[in-house]
C-alpha cells in the first residue's frame, strides 16, 4: 500500500512542478531563447531532485510555496548543466531525455545562452517579491549556489574533464562525483529541510542522507551506462567508456559497483532513521528508487 501511495504522491508533486515550470520558464524570451529554455527543461527527466526537495519539506512540515520554488530552481540548475554538458566542447552528446540535445536542436550559441538564462532564472524563482520570507530566500540561494558552483557541480565537471584517460583511485573518483552529481542532490534534500524546522542533529542526519543518496545515484548511473540501451536511458549508452572516462564500474568492477550502491542505500536509510523524523517515508522510498531504477 505504501508504494501505491508513494506513486500517487509522486505523480501529484511532479504535476505541480511541471505546471510551475511551465508558468515560470518564459516562452517569449528574445530571439527564440525561451523556446530553447523550455525545450531543455519541460516534459522530460526523472525529476529526482524536485522530489527530494518536496519530500524533505514534507518531512519537516515545510512551507509549500518555498518548497515548490526550491524544487523548480534545483531542476533548472540541473537542466542547464545538462545542456552545457552535452555541448561539443564538453561531452559532445546528441541525445538527452529521449530527444536531440539542445545544441543539436537550436545551435551551440543558443544552447549556451539557454543554459545561462536558466541558471539566472533559478535564483529569480527563489526570490519572489512576496510569499517566501527574505531570510529563507537567502538561505535557499546560498544552498543552491554552493552546490552548483566551483566547490560543487561545476568543480566536479572540471575534474571530470581533466580526468579523461587518467587512472583514478576510488577516493578521487568519490570526490569528483560528490561534487559533480552528489552536491546538487544533497542540496535538494537540505533546501527542502530549510523550508521547515529541524534540530541540528536532524539537519546533520538529512545532510548525511543526501550525501549517500547523491553518491548512490552516480554509482547507479555508471552501472546503467554499461548495462542499458540508449532507448531505455534516453541518452547515449556507453558514452563514458567511449570517452575513456573513469567511472565506478571501471574503478571497482560491475559487481562491486552494484554492492557499493546497495551499501550507500543502507547508509542513507540509517541516516534517515537517525533523524527521528516521523514523516520521512517518501524520502526513504526515494532512496530505494534511486538505487533500483533502470534509467
Amino acid at each position: 500500500m505504501k508504494r501505491a501511495e508513494f506513486d500517487q504522491w509522486a505523480r501529484q508533486q511532479l504535476d505541480a512542478v511541471e505546471a510551475a515550470l511551465d508558468r515560470w520558464v518564459p516562452e517569449n524570451a528574445p530571439a527564440g531563447l525561451g523556446l530553447a529554455m523550455r525545450y531543455g527543461v519541460l516534459d522530460g527527466g526523472k525529476r529526482v531532485r524536485p522530489l527530494l526537495v518536496l519530500a524533505a519539506a514534507q518531512a519537516v512540515g515545510g512551507q509549500h510555496e518555498a518548497a515548490l520554488r526550491a524544487a523548480c530552481a534545483v531542476e533548472l540548475i540541473h537542466a542547464y548543466s545538462l545542456i552545457h554538458d552535452d555541448m561539443p566542447c564538453m561531452d559532445n552528446d546528441v541525445l538527452r531525455r529521449g530527444k536531440p540535445t539542445v545544441h543539436v536542436q537550436f545551435g551551440e550559441a543558443q544552447a549556451m545562452l539557454a543554459g545561462d538564462a536558466m541558471q539566472a532564472l533559478a535564483f529569480e524563482i527563489l526570490t519572489p517579491d512576496e510569499g517566501v520570507p527574505p531570510a529563507l530566500q537567502a538561505r535557499l540561494c546560498a544552498l543552491l549556489a554552493r552546490a552548483a558552483g566551483h566547490d560543487g557541480m561545476a568543480g566536479g565537471q572540471a575534474i571530470d574533464l581533466a580526468s579523461i584517460g587518467l587512472p583514478l583511485d576510488e577516493h578521487t573518483l568519490r570526490d569528483m562525483h560528490h561534487r559533480k552529481t552528489g552536491a546538487l542532490l544533497q542540496a535538494s534534500v537540505l533546501m527542502g529541510a530549510a523550508c521547515g524546522t529541524t534540530t541540528p542533529p536532524q539537519w546533520q542526519a538529512l545532510s548525511d542522507f543526501g550525501d549517500a543518496v547523491g553518491l548512490a545515484f552516480q554509482v547507479v548511473d555508471d552501472i546503467l551506462d554499461v548495462t542499458q540501451a540508449s532507448e531505455t536511458l534516453g541518452k547515449t549508452a556507453g558514452k563514458d567508456l567511449h570517452n575513456n572516462k573513469p567511472t565506478y564500474v571501471t574503478v571497482l568492477g560491475l559487481d562491486a559497483a552494484r554492492r557499493h550502491a546497495a551499501e550507500l542505500r543502507d547508509k542513507a536509510q540509517a541516516a534517515l532513521a537517525r533523524s527521528g523524523l516521523t514523516h520521512a517515508a517518501w524520502l526513504s522510498l526515494l532512496a530505494d528508487k534511486v538505487v533500483d531504477r533502470d534509467n
